[in-house]
């Protein structure tokens, strides 16, 4: 094997000279560092990342039911039910009974809940806007393609009708 193989990160087998080794590492220490500032600020109420999962997505949908957050998430029941007890328990997250069909649980965040999404939301924006910065103007337009375009194709429109619509 060459050194250049081997600096390159692959075996020197023809089909590892394809792979873009660079890309995929700068996406894990993209994705390190994103999360580290939230990760942090969660560890004080003994929260992760499932944990702040939950949190985004019932900010930016009050009254989201488990059925939807189970299908935003792509986790099991269960893991939910785990993540949803320690957020009730500590007053981040409450639920209520649907309008329509009592069984139905909707989910809110309480105050605090909402200031602890907001809070990491904000170190979030705060990482991506500067690296926005730096790059040419028109850039975030192309960046939110890529990221799309990474999303497995058939919930890529689902995606983006939940991105755009928002809260």
């Amino acid at each position: 094997m060459s050194k250049a193989a081997l600096a390159m990160g692959h075996g020197g087998r023809d089909e590892d000279a394809a792979i873009d080794f660079a890309l995929i590492e700068l996406f894990f220490f993209a994705y390190r560092d994103f999360v580290s500032e939230p990760d942090r600020a969660l560890a004080r109420d003994g929260f992760g990342r499932a944990h702040h999962r939950v949190l985004h997505f019932v900010n930016r949908r009050p009254g989201l039911t488990i059925a939807e957050l189970l299908d935003i998430l792509k986790i099991t029941k269960q893991s939910l039910n785990r993540v949803l007890k320690d957020l009730i328990d500590q007053a981040h997250v409450e639920q209520k009974a649907g309008d329509m069909d009592r069984r139905q649980r909707r989910l809110f965040l309480t105050p605090k809940g909402a200031a602890l999404a907001v809070e990491l939301a904000a170190l979030q924006n705060r990482r991506i806007e500067g690296a926005l910065a730096g790059l040419p103007a028109g850039s975030a337009h192309l960046v939110r393609q890529f990221l799309t375009a990474m999303v497995d194709d058939p919930e890529r429109d689902k995606v983006r009708r939940l991105v755009e619509g928002g809260a």
